[in-house]
């Protein structure tokens, strides 16, 4: 059922509306992804059960993956390096994830939500909505898109580097990443601006000078 702020804004005439999400912001890991929904308004392609993703089971998330690309008028994502991540510092590579998820839908909107904060240079009007990932439907979409699509791109990374972990902590830092992290090293897919990644990065360099006996 659509939230008071769609309603408003659907009186407003300000529609389609479109929602944007990331997932992988808080990751050492693995890129930034980004998705922008707009949801259809025709019959028979409303999509129950929306949530924000966090707060969906994996199953819940991938069955209402299938049914948002199946169903909604417009779908787009777009993935932020962890090279570009280093660059750009987390908060510019988030800004410019949004940014290049809305630009790619199909179908243009008239407004955009962004969970979180503002983001400049969108095609529409816009609003950053702090949680608007648990009030506003294709905000929620948008989250679920940015989660599962991250989800299987890390699991591809645990097969290309294997011995981290990625397919079970998704690039997250958990106790079991860290150990395997200074135990390994970074891998090619870590943001090496993160500080434990640092600390494991100095933590190898100080080993190998010790057994190097200098």
């Amino acid at each position: 059922m659509a939230s008071v702020y769609e309603e408003r804004l659907r009186a407003a005439r300000l529609w389609p509306l479109a929602g944007a999400d990331e997932a992988g912001r808080g990751a050492c890991a693995g890129p930034l992804v980004a998705a922008a929904v707009i949801l259809s308004d025709e019959p028979g392609r409303a999509i129950l059960g929306l949530r924000d993703s966090k707060a969906l089971t994996a199953k819940a998330r991938e069955r209402l993956y299938g049914l948002i690309l199946e169903r909604a008028a417009a779908v787009s994502w777009v993935a932020v390096s962890p090279g570009e991540c280093d660059a750009w510092g987390v908060q510019t590579a988030n800004l410019q994830a949004l940014r290049r998820a809305v630009w790619r839908l199909a179908v243009g909107p008239a407004f955009v939500v962004t969970d979180g904060f503002a983001v400049d240079g969108l095609p529409a009007p816009s609003l950053g909505l702090w949680k608007a990932d648990q009030v506003i439907d294709c905000v929620q979409a948008a989250s679920i898109v940015a989660k599962v699509t991250r989800d299987r791109l890390m699991a591809d990374l645990e097969a290309a580097f294997p011995g981290y972990g990625f397919a079970r902590h998704k690039g997250y830092v958990t106790a079991a990443h860290q150990r395997n992290l200074e135990l390994l090293g970074p891998s090619p897919v870590h943001r090496l601006a993160y500080a434990n990644v640092q600390r494991a990065v100095a933590a190898r360099t100080a080993g190998a000078r010790a057994d190097g006996g200098f």
